[in-house]
């Protein structure tokens, strides 16, 4: 079970409808554009709690090297950071992590791209001889980052995790490829929490599903 509950994370049904907007409090521009909330902000917190209790058992005495997938991986990079550095405060296994930053492109409107674009330098080795966990926002059919897992593994590092706080379910799902997962849910289009539509949305504490008017809204 603590295995299945690291690999796989809490499983939100495909006819979960979300919460009603009445019952939060977000940012007013939004009202039409949203749903509803789909996963709370105090939830998404104390999954990401959990997720760095697992991290600090697997990782043992190594220090990580986080790579922080922008930008939509910035809220969750540095809310899991921080859980990991109180963890060591308060216990005897205080694990140095130094985050970097890489970012990538790979959605445009509501679709997925196949390609690998780094924007930026794509040299990443300071990861030589590392123990790296790549953090990722959200993790679909797993093109993207199996690009980039083969990316990073050029630079030989001494191990490579990965933590994805949303994992879609879609064909060929890439489930085998996140290592530490906050939810798994169906393939719809949810933002908030630093996850964008044409970089909209970025400041809902909650992760919220975009309604038609809001796609509409801010389509490119």
């Amino acid at each position: 079970m603590e295995n299945a509950g690291k690999k796989r994370g809490i499983v939100i049904k495909d006819d979960w409808p979300g919460y009603s907007l009445d019952l939060f409090t977000y940012p007013e521009h939004y009202h039409e554009d949203i749903e509803s909330v789909y996963i709370p902000h105090g939830v998404i917190m104390n999954r990401t709690e959990r997720l760095a209790h697992y991290i600090m058992e697997d990782f043992g005495d190594n220090n990580i090297t986080v790579l922080c997938v922008l930008k939509g991986g910035y809220k969750f990079c540095a809310d899991l950071v921080e859980f990991i550095k109180v963890l060591g405060r308060n216990s005897n296994k205080y694990l140095e992590t130094r985050v970097e930053f890489i970012r990538l492109k790979s959605y445009l409107n509501d679709q997925s791209t196949e390609d690998l674009h780094i924007i930026g330098s794509s040299d990443l080795s300071f990861l030589r001889g590392k123990s790296v966990l790549i953090v990722e926002a959200i993790v679909d059919t797993g093109k993207t980052m199996k690009a980039l897992l083969k990316h990073v593994q050029t630079f030989e590092p001494k191990m490579v995790k990965v933590a994805g706080l949303l994992v879609k379910r879609v064909p060929n799902m890439a489930e085998s490829l996140t290592d530490y997962v906050g939810f798994e849910i169906p393939n719809r289009f949810v933002v908030g929490y630093a996850l964008d539509y044409n970089e909209y949305f970025r400041d809902l504490n909650h992760i919220c599903v975009i309604s038609k008017i809001g796609k509409m809204k801010y389509k490119v």
